[in-house]
């Protein structure tokens, strides 16, 4: 039996600026059976151009407009033709080129849904500085609502569980990512084990934490997730999910 073939998608938008280290990490990875996908929102600037010198390596490119990040993610699911897929965002990248390998090994087990590990944040211009360590631990059955989830980038699920379970629900504008790990393991309870380990080096400045708005919004869309399903959670829901966040900048 020979390894299964993992995919890769990355969405990316206007990204010249760091693309080209998610592109490099993943062209370096060692294990043979890759599939990688990009699929870029139309960008007006030299994006596309970044990764023309990693063609070799890109399974499949499109650039379309797109209805944000989450629906560009769904497009690359939608692509993919692997059995176990991760999503590398562009201004991420794995931190070593055995990463692949690893996730790879823990899914020998035909009863392992998804793999998840851990992550550094860092800054931003000077990637090699850590600014947060997220160590992440196993799930075990009502963690969300203690204000627990993992890291989506580390974050590698069988094509099955999304064939079964749905893709990111396009209702959540910053927080389809929690939405969709909340309702595979929480309210699926699909097979999951936790390495040990980072994984993926991502950028501080995203999406969801570049202003204090945006960090409301999102804590918001969190609490919605769990009534979307049906899920109960207390209205401290906002503090109890900070709460973990700041031991990792000390940890």
């Amino acid at each position: 039996m020979g390894k299964p073939k993992i995919s890769i998608i990355t969405i990316c938008y206007n990204s010249e600026k760091t693309i080209a280290h998610t592109l490099q990490s993943v062209a370096e990875q060692n294990y043979e059976n890759l599939e990688y996908i990009i699929v870029d929102g139309a960008s007006k600037d030299n994006t596309l151009k970044v990764t023309e010198p990693f063609k070799n390596k890109i399974s499949r490119l499109i650039s379309e407009p797109d209805q944000g990040i989450y629906d560009a993610m769904n497009k690359g699911l939608n692509l993919v033709t692997g059995d176990i897929i991760g999503i590398l965002n562009s201004d991420d990248f794995y931190v070593d080129n055995n990463v692949i390998s690893k996730i790879a090994k823990r899914f020998d087990d035909p009863a392992v849904d998804c793999v998840h590990a851990d992550l550094y944040y860092v800054n931003k211009d000077n990637t090699a500085q850590i600014v947060r360590h997220w160590k992440s631990c196993a799930y075990s059955p009502g963690a969300f609502i203690k204000g627990w989830h993992p890291a989506h980038p580390t974050f590698f699920v069988r094509k099955r569980v999304y064939e079964k379970y749905g893709l990111f629900d396009l209702n959540f504008n910053l927080a389809a990512d929690f939405e969709l790990m909340l309702r595979f393991l929480e309210r699926y309870k699909i097979n999951s084990i936790h390495l040990p380990e980072p994984v993926v080096r991502m950028r501080l400045g995203g999406a969801t934490s570049k202003n204090i708005k945006n960090i409301i919004k999102q804590n918001i869309e969190c609490y919605k997730a769990f009534k979307v399903n049906g899920i109960k959670v207390s209205y401290l829901y906002a503090f109890l999910r900070i709460l973990p966040k700041l031991k990792q900048f000390f940890s």
